[in-house]
């Protein structure tokens, strides 16, 4: 293999790969890691697409290690900076940040340090880095490259357009020539192309990843006592950290407000707060000391928490690609993220009116992006391979296995040839000159002033789509969107034109299949949520002393836990038991930098439980798990013990409401000491339950056909069931 260079002096694979464990505590590169980083060494400029959690900070963090001088980072949120800092300075990596907020002895003295070359990364803001008196300050110091990270704000057509952004390139003219190295987990063909042209890399190498995270599970559930469901889903994510979205303040004050009472640790985040209790409840959130953050669209984007489990939005985004960057702050670690959006039509005309004081072409470009959205809702496809479609990337549906609702709960399909000639014909015969909602009224027969004035009544396909509604017709667009039999245009937003696969088709129609459109009311009943548990191969006892342990360590030293150790490394100890320093070095994500500082309260730990619990470490650990049954019955007491509604335990458990009576009344007569008072109290009237109280003290031996006989018609069977398990478990019978 070739060697890279970093100014004139060769660096070897090996040796990258050398400085990789030593810093990082990784033994390979991941993906495009290693090109990137060798390409950048070898003072090249560069543009990296790559989702989150796919290690794109490590494509400029090795780099400046390994350097001469100072890395600058531009990235757009003082927690973003403060959190990666954080980071380095744990794996023994001199890095700083400064803001305008900073007392100014700490942000002279990060100077200081860039000046003497100690400083291998600064992170600075972007509004920071077009000041005048710091470009003066970047003539001072050795700069080794400039990395841009969140790339997407440069463009006008991002979801998070930063205008100082735009100002990048015309810094980096006054100053010597530097290596640039853009950085984006989202960007959408138009927006890759808006930011190689403003910052002039068009002909640079672009390291393309895929967009697929295939942890994370996609799920759209009709917005229905949302409020309710979003509580009893939570409540069941005992443990696991999260994030709710709202677009307004009112709704993220509610929802903090109701799950509190609910007895989740839950706090509010919006621009409303005063900027010190918002600081203090982000950190708050890094250090687990609460379980959830119901937020505006104004948190998460400066959050590098790897752990966060799932990812709720009560409203729907703006746009697809404000979807994707948000679900996207879970399972950055690569493991389990949930990823729920409530949807109602009606709120895309909400968001639709917001826009009506916008500029025109303003507003045409967010209500299209606005009805993309809807489409995504609504369709039957694969979410998944919606989402990279709409980033450019191909994907076959096959290998979704089950993590988006549409796959793991498929919509009917329906012989569709007729529907799609129709629509590509009328595709053709416009020219690719009008949109999605321009197509669909001629379709059925909308007599419009553009539609007149255009002629296009005149055209066959006028009026012959009047079997589906409008939004079934949109389901079929989507569709043959993302089968590539119609194409969007990248410099035109809305309008869509017949591709040559489209055009191929007319030519030689065949039979097709597409999704049925199904309302999301009809849908409702068909789903569940993803309440997956999948089968730990690690010794589960251990794994939660661990948690435990890197909290208390996390809270001495003021670092959110997973600076200690990632939730992989953890598991990772609970599967290999290490028991020297050594050992501990070979686990994921440490090197002896982190081994050295984090270790030995591991380590003491791991042992003591060694010892007492005589664990043998063989090659193959088989890890005892409980058995269904006392799982389902411990799981039924800890949520009557939470004053969960016994009809939500059912639920939960997949089973039928007299099914779980059943086994609490068997829990209780086997000596339980259950408090049900909390349900039955609301659903039984005190004086029938006076009256069963009577009955069963009398019978000798319940039977529920002869209570029913004895106790009349006004009784009905879950009244006398769930009162009988009550009495069963304040008398301890």
């Amino acid at each position: 293999m070739a060697q890279t260079a970093i100014l004139g002096n060769p660096v070897s694979p090996e040796a990258l790969n050398q400085a990789l464990k030593a810093y990082f505590g990784y033994d390979t590169f991941r993906g495009e890691q290693r090109a990137v980083v060798e390409n950048l060494l070898a003072g090249n400029d560069g543009f990296v697409i790559m989702p989150t959690g796919a290690g794109k900070s490590l494509c400029y963090q090795l780099p400046a290690i390994l350097s001469p001088g100072t890395a600058v980072v531009v990235s757009p949120l003082i927690a973003l900076m403060k959190n990666q800092v954080d980071q380095l300075t744990a794996l023994g990596i001199d890095a700083g940040f400064l803001n305008s907020a900073m007392p100014k002895a700490d942000y002279e003295a990060v100077k200081l340090r860039a000046q003497q070359g100690s400083l291998k990364l600064l992170y600075v803001a972007p509004e920071t880095l077009v000041r005048d008196e710091f470009v003066r300050f970047l003539e001072t110091i050795r700069m080794s490259f400039l990395a841009i990270d969140e790339a997407h704000c440069i463009s006008e057509w991002g979801h998070d357009f930063r205008p100082e952004y735009r100002r990048i390139r015309t810094v980096l003219a006054q100053l010597p020539r530097v290596p640039l190295l853009a950085l984006t987990a989202t960007a959408t063909p138009k927006v890759q192309l808006d930011i190689q042209q403003n910052l002039q890399i068009a002909d640079s190498p672009v390291y393309l990843s895929s967009f697929n995270r295939h942890n994370l599970y996609y799920e759209i559930r009709p917005k229905e006592n949302a409020v309710h469901d979003i509580v009893r889903y939570v409540k069941q994510q005992a443990g696991k950290s999260g994030i709710i979205y709202c677009l307004s303040r009112r709704m993220v004050e509610e929802i903090a407000q109701v799950l509190t009472m609910n007895g989740v640790k839950a706090i509010p985040y919006h621009a409303g707060l005063d900027a010190e209790t918002r600081s203090r409840h982000q950190d708050m959130f890094l250090m687990e000391d609460v379980q959830v953050v119901v937020a505006t669209i104004a948190f998460g984007m400066g959050i590098d928490k790897p752990d966060v489990r799932f990812v709720i939005h009560y409203d729907v985004p703006k746009s697809i690609e404000s979807y994707y960057q948000e679900t996207g702050r879970a399972g950055r670690d690569g493991n389990e993220g949930v990823c729920i959006l409530y949807y109602d039509f009606q709120d895309i005309v909400k968001l639709e009116k917001f826009m009506k004081d916008k500029p025109v072409s303003e507003r045409e470009a967010g209500k299209h992006l606005l009805y993309e959205m809807a489409a995504f809702c609504e369709s039957g496809m694969c979410r998944r391979k919606q989402l990279l479609h709409y980033f450019g990337e191909l994907f076959d549906t096959r290998d979704c296995q089950g993590m988006c609702d549409n796959c793991r709960h498929p919509k009917p399909v329906y012989a569709a040839q007729a529907d799609v000639t129709l629509a590509l014909e009328l595709a053709g015969a416009t020219e690719g000159r009008f949109g999605m909602n321009h197509l669909i009224s001629v379709l059925r027969g909308s007599k419009g002033e553009q539609i007149l004035a255009m002629r296009h009544d005149q055209l066959p396909a006028f009026g012959q789509g009047l079997h589906l509604e409008e939004i079934a017709w949109k389901s079929v667009f989507t569709q043959l969107i993302v089968r590539d039999y119609l194409v969007k245009d990248i410099l035109d937003y809305g309008v869509i034109k017949l591709s040559a696969k489209g055009s191929s088709y007319l030519q030689d129609p065949k039979p097709i299949e597409l999704l049925r459109f199904v309302s999301p009311d009809a849908q409702r009943s068909e789903r569940e949520a993803h309440n997956a548990t999948a089968e730990k191969g690690y010794d589960t006892a251990l794994f939660s002393q661990l948690v435990a342990l890197r909290h208390q360590v996390a809270q001495k030293q003021n670092l959110p836990p997973y600076i200690v150790f990632l939730e992989p490394t953890l598991e990772e100890m609970a599967l290999r038991y290490p028991l020297t320093l050594a050992e501990f070095e070979t686990l994921p994500g440490v090197n002896a930098a982190k081994a050295k500082r984090f270790a030995p309260p591991f380590l003491e730990l791991i042992q003591r439980y060694v010892e007492e619990n005589d664990i043998i470490r063989p090659d193959d650990l088989v890890v005892k798990t409980q058995g269904k049954n006392s799982a389902e019955k411990l799981f039924i007491i800890q949520q009557i013990d939470r004053k969960t509604p016994l009809d939500v335990i059912a639920e939960q458990r997949g089973l039928s409401y007299d099914e779980l009576l059943e086994k609490v009344v068997q829990i209780v007569q086997s000596g339980a000491k259950l408090n049900l008072g909390y349900y039955i109290n609301q659903v039984v009237d005190a004086d029938k339950q006076e009256t069963i109280y009577e009955y069963l003290r009398e019978t000798p031996q319940f039977d529920l056909e002869a209570a029913q006989k004895e106790l009349g018609g006004d009784y009905t069977t879950e009244e006398i069931l769930l009162v009988q398990a009550k009495f069963y478990a304040e008398f301890a019978i």
